[in-house]
């Protein structure tokens, strides 16, 4: 286990500016569903070393620790041939911390087992299991732990900041209580992952039913938040007080702000909402008037602001503002930093350069560059500022070549009602000017959700290989982009979200993007309902639909059964699906209306149907109905699922055999003339 490991790659032997290839066969799809080569990476508190939870040289993906000297040296500081590691934090410079999966059983393992965590020294000494895996006890080299660890219902909720003066012993763990699949209660506590002793935190009179908490850097509790009959509270307890006392009270889905971050000051980050169209702004909380203060620290308009704080490594001051608009970008308060950011950018043009650091803006710190854009997953730099010397470490994927890509552009167009209408395009490679593409409109599942962004993603990248215009529209009901953008979605699953679908390839059409005559509809989740609904509502713009774990019938999702096994809480039925899609009893006519279940006979274009046979979100009842409805309507769609899988494709093997299915698909309805 304690071989010598490096992962080294010569990025700078490769250059960004490679001449456009000629007309070359599609890649193989087997590279656009490859399991991450780096999955993700951390610098240690000093800077010396290096993290990295990498699949390199093995088929699982293990933990790597680089000691970043003049002539880097790595070894592998833990590693399971029947689990992978993902995620995992440094606590102290020493010791890290991480949960494992295994990624080859499948996304409904998710349902079913709790992750576990287990703690490591860097060179792969000291191994304790903190917590087990419910389900699946795992003992690795004979490691008695076993019989000390906690139970599975304890999950890690803070890793604190290194403290001058402290030894790095404790995180902050919270025991879960349930009723049935129904979360009641998070309780911190502080775990030694030396010895794995627990010991009280010292809540005070905090509130017992929490389910979320926000720390300090040093894991002291400063907020705690409760979600009851329908009802959200906070509750707050800043540095040298010793009760809590609740700050906002409100419905579930009309919250006045959301917390963010707090520092060892007791200043309290939050997001709330201003303007007419509501878009989310940062700022801090005044205790004293009881409300957000004015004018915003951050603001993004025409669009939520959607990022973090990045806090100097003693958790008493901002260094800057990550946030995310069309591309993320970093705005530093610091000015080393700043001047860093500036480097980075110029070394690296064209790209998203994400810095996280140590010892930062220093004279001597240490930089881990994650250097990424539309058409590159993504490339790891270290820069040391006293040598001022860069090192490249890894690309995040093998063999993706950015200029075999495709580029990702965001829109703002109108809809039909003039409500304005972000869309992310993917546009293929070598589409000759003026020659429509053929399309396929990919909807977001969610829905209450930002789907688009500004980076490689799997799915619309192996669409555009294939020469397709891919049309992703941000529907009204997602998040990301405004309240009122948000709210005018409530109870309109089918109808206006329908709507903004139709009108997003209706503009590319106008355009002259994509062609007028060949267009399919396709997406997951809401977007595999979306796209049911779209062979429903407009027959005459698709040519055909590929839809998985769709939702397919609406009463289900909004009701449950006692014969069907979801993960949908009480809480959510009670007091927030029946505002956000509609009542199953009083909206009962529309909700008919936005069925496909009860639409199956309108749906009449080839289909693809695929369901996970583990998925408690949208269970294999959904598939199953609406597959027993088309056939007896005399369109049998085809149809597949896939065992072990839940909401999600996990399995390497099973990306591979969907994706190979829509190729076939796509190809045999969308290349006819």
């Amino acid at each position: 286990m304690k071989k010598s490991f490096w992962l080294g790659v010569a990025l700078a032997a490769l250059s960004l500016a490679q001449a456009p290839a000629r007309a070359q066969p599609p890649l193989p799809l087997e590279r656009f569903f490859q399991r991450p080569a780096v999955l993700d990476a951390k610098l240690s508190p000093s800077g010396k070393r290096l993290a990295i939870t990498t699949s390199r040289g093995t088929t699982r993906i293990g933990l790597v620790v680089v000691d970043l000297e003049a002539e880097p040296k790595g070894r592998r500081a833990a590693l399971f041939s029947d689990a992978d590691i993902v995620n995992f934090d440094w606590v102290g410079d020493e010791r890290l911390v991480f949960n494992v999966l295994d990624l080859e059983a499948g996304s409904g393992e998710d349902q079913r087992y709790a992750p576990g965590l287990y703690a490591v020294n860097a060179d792969g000494s000291d191994f304790r299991l903190l917590v087990r895996r419910r389900g699946l006890p795992f003992i690795r080299d004979g490691s008695s732990t076993r019989d000390t660890a906690l139970e599975w219902n304890h999950l890690l909720l803070r890793v604190p900041l290194p403290q001058d003066g402290v030894r790095p012993d404790e995180i902050v763990v919270g025991e879960m209580s349930f009723s049935g699949q129904e979360l009641l209660s998070i309780t911190p506590m502080w775990l030694n992952v030396r010895n794995g002793r627990t010991r009280s935190m010292g809540l005070g009179d905090a509130p017992r039913n929490a389910t979320s908490w926000l720390f300090d850097s040093k894991g002291q509790p400063r907020l705690a938040g409760v979600r009851s009959q329908g009802r959200s509270s906070l509750h707050w307890r800043g540095p040298g007080q010793d009760s809590w006392r609740q700050i906002v009270e409100s419905e579930l889905l009309r919250e006045p702000f959301q917390p963010s971050v707090v520092d060892d000051s007791g200043t309290l980050y939050i997001t709330h909402r201003s303007g007419a169209e509501g878009y989310a702004v940062l700022t801090r909380y005044d205790f004293e008037a009881g409300k957000p203060q004015t004018p915003a620290l951050v603001s993004a308009p025409g669009f939520d602001f959607s990022g973090s704080l990045v806090l100097d490594r003693a958790g008493s001051r901002a260094l800057g503002v990550r946030v995310e608009t069309d591309a993320e970008q970093t705005v530093w308060f610091d000015p080393a930093m700043k001047r860093m950011q500036a480097l980075a950018d110029e070394r690296l043009p064209g790209r998203i350069n994400r810095l996280s650091c140590s010892r930062c803006g220093a004279e001597d710190m240490v930089l881990l560059v994650r250097s990424f854009a539309d058409r590159d997953p993504g490339r790891l730099w270290i820069y040391e500022a006293a040598s001022q010397r860069w090192q490249a470490v890894s690309r995040m994927l093998d063999d993706i070549d950015p200029q075999r890509m495709a580029s990702v552009a965001l829109e703002r167009i109108k809809a039909r009602d003039g409500r304005d209408l972000p869309v992310w395009l993917t546009l293929p490679a070598g589409v000759e000017p003026g020659k429509p593409a053929p399309a396929v409109v990919l909807v977001h599942g969610g829905p209450w959700v930002r789907g688009g962004h500004w980076r490689w993603q799997a799915m619309e990248q192996f669409l555009a290989s294939r020469g397709y215009l891919v049309i992703a529209p941000e529907f009204r009901g997602s998040s990301g982009y405004g309240e009122a953008h948000y709210r005018a979605g409530w109870k309109q699953w089918g109808r206006a979200m329908q709507d903004d679908v139709a009108d997003a390839l209706l503009w590319a059409r106008q355009q002259g993007l994509a062609n007028p005559e060949r267009a399919c509809i396709a997406g997951a989740s809401y977007g595999g309902y979306s796209t049911l609904m779209g062979l429903v509502r407009h027959p005459e713009l698709y040519r055909c639909g590929i839809a998985w774990v769709a939702v397919t019938d609406p009463f289900l999702y909004l009701k449950g059964s006692w014969w069907v096994d979801d993960d949908i809480s009480d809480q959510g039925r009670r007091h927030m699906l029946p505002e956000l899609v509609g009542d199953a009893e009083r909206d009962a006519a529309m909700l008919s209306a936005a069925s496909p279940l009860v639409q199956a006979r309108h749906i009449k274009a080839p289909l693809l149907l695929a369901f996970g046979e583990a998925d408690l979100r949208v269970p294999l009842a959904h598939g199953e109905r609406l597959r027993k409805a088309l056939t007896e309507a005399g369109h049998p769609p085809e149809w597949v699922t896939y065992a072990n899988e839940g909401h999600s494709w996990r399995q390497v093997s099973t990306q591979v055999d969907f994706a190979r299915r829509v190729e076939r698909f796509l190809g045999e309805h969308l290349n006819k003339p």
